[in-house]
């Protein structure tokens, strides 16, 4: 048996252990864990509409935007589809 000061020195290795990880880690966060402009600016992100005219605005963009993706896609299933009828002929 190693007596009472081995249970001593564990007990306050338990306790001041965490302490310490949470003492180095938690101070000087801005200055140790930045990243320089890691954000965007105000002028880099989406800006979300408000008023009528906007949203119905972006929702024409929006409908646009994916119709020319399903067409690009149709066009695309459409050459794949072509594509693998010839070679099934041959």
């Amino acid at each position: 048996m190693a007596g009472p000061n081995l249970e001593v020195f564990k007990f306050g290795m338990y306790i001041l252990f965490p302490i310490g990880i949470m003492y180095y880690f938690g101070t000087n966060l801005d200055q140790r864990f930045s990243i320089p402009d890691f954000w965007p600016k105000e002028g880099q992100t989406h800006k979300i509409p408000f008023e009528r005219e906007e949203i119905k605005k972006e929702l024409e963009r929006i409908k646009a935007r994916n119709l020319e993706r399903k067409l690009a896609r149709e066009a695309r299933e459409a050459e794949e589809a072509r594509r693998l009828s010839e070679n099934g002929e041959r």
